[in-house]
């Protein structure tokens, strides 16, 4: 692996940016500017919960038209949506969200 590859392998990276298995690394991460405030926060989670809802609605639909695809694209959104859900419950701190990756 060279230096500009990142690697994703668990525990790779310390919680410090750019540390690599003691080695300090090119790698800095995308700039953040950190200005998102709690209630847009809190509606961006009310929007991906609807939308969890709607891709689960529309596998439904299809699954009882028999369109295969259109199945296979709501399962992912379904599946890639309630990952978006745990983390922002995650980053509010509600109760029970002790690890967004689990």
């Amino acid at each position: 692996m060279t230096s500009d590859e990142l690697d994703l392998r668990p525990g790779a990276y310390s919680n410090t940016t750019g540390y690599r298995r003691g080695v300090m690394t090119q790698f800095s991460g995308p700039h953040r500017s950190y200005d998102r405030s709690w209630d847009e926060i809190e509606r961006m989670l009310e929007i991906a919960e609807e939308r969890v809802f709607e891709w689960q609605d529309w596998f439904k639909t299809c699954s009882e038209e028999g369109d295969r695809e259109g199945m296979k694209e709501a399962a992912r959104n379904y599946k890639a949506l309630q990952g978006v859900v745990k983390c922002l419950k995650w980053v509010l701190g509600e109760d029970g969200i002790s690890n967004p990756l689990e």
